[in-house]
């Protein structure tokens, strides 16, 4: 059975005792998107524990669409997102364009930025049941979107940015209207936030959005076939367990080490890529190991310091250059 621990952010508890069954939908009287829109907090967010399936990932939003309504969407941003200017994740199904489409994408700065477009009939039914779930979950590659009782692998959004690094709060909303006014249409009966055992298949051929980061990790092996472990001291015995084994091959600053909570695999990265291959070799007959293929978010994490990197060369060379003429 899977894991799955979490809190109800909507209703709260309070609206939860008044006798009737609290839902939200858009306010008639709206004219913008954040006028009398659902906005809830999603607290304690740490990007590198959702790349491993630990820590709060899922976002899961039980709702109903009437048969005729033209359009939905909710946002997720981040912390400094500025009234939604920029957003990690928008979810736009559209029941009357071009046959029907879902439409998600991300926005930087008040700017959209390349949708992808998503056939509806590719996706389970949403647009006239009585009550429908979506979970989105957040891994080092994407968001991705399960939809239905059989909670179908329907989307991904490969990340666009850089997720926040340390521990942070992230932000759900449901606007009311769409960029131009129009009033959307559905109902929203409850917000659930929390950690879900990672829900993606190996095979990710049939995932729209999908933009397989094929590359692995020069420095960083997957060990697999681990004994579960299950409480935070056992963490603690794992990761010095597998520095220890693996201290030789990590250079000045040792291996370091990933050990999940409630996890059978751990990962470990070292010095170089020569290094990652010697230990391949001369401890496989003690470990399980693999390559670690690199995430989307690490790709996007390691090119922006290369490209901080190139950045601060340049301004010391200048510098450097300018202090010779002063």
């Amino acid at each position: 059975k899977a894991s799955l621990t979490g809190k109800v952010l909507f209703p709260n508890s309070n609206e939860m005792t008044t006798g009737t069954i609290p839902s939200w939908e858009p306010p008639p009287y709206a004219d913008n998107p954040s006028d009398g829109a659902l906005e809830i907090e999603l607290p304690h967010f740490h990007s590198s524990k959702a790349s491993v399936g630990t820590g709060n990932n899922t976002l899961a939003i039980k709702f109903a669409v009437p048969s005729e309504s033209r359009r939905f969407s909710f946002n997720i941003a981040g912390p400094n997102h500025n009234d939604y200017h920029s957003v990690l994740f928008h979810f736009n199904p559209r029941q009357r364009q071009k046959g029907g489409q879902v439409v998600i994408n991300d926005k930087q700065e008040g700017i959209w930025g390349q949708g992808v477009n998503i056939p509806l009939s590719q996706i389970p039914v949403v647009f006239g049941k009585v009550s429908c779930t979506l979970l989105v979950q957040i891994t080092g590659d994407g968001f991705d979107v399960f939809i239905g009782d059989e909670c179908k692998h329907c989307a991904r959004l490969d990340h666009r940015t850089t997720l926040p690094s340390e521990d942070c709060s992230l932000y759900f909303q449901v606007p009311s209207t769409d960029d131009y006014g129009s009033l959307e249409s559905w109902t929203v009966y409850r917000v659930w936030w929390g950690n879900k055992d990672l829900m993606a298949s190996a095979d990710l051929s049939g995932v729209a959005g999908v933009n397989q980061y094929s590359s692995l990790h020069p420095r960083k092996l997957f060990i697999s076939g681990l004994k579960k472990i299950h409480s935070e001291p056992e963490v603690d015995l794992r990761r010095a367990e597998l520095e220890r084994a693996f201290r030789k091959y990590g250079g000045a600053h040792g291996a370091q080490v990933i050990a999940p909570k409630n996890k059978r695999f751990a990962f470990v990265e070292l010095e170089t890529e020569r290094q990652a291959d010697l230990a391949l070799q001369e401890m496989s007959m003690k470990y399980r190991l693999n390559r670690a293929r690199r995430t989307k978010h690490e790709a996007l994490q390691e090119e922006r310091a290369a490209a901080e990197k190139a950045k601060s060369g340049v301004g010391g060379k200048r510098k450097a250059e300018e202090s010779e003429w002063d």
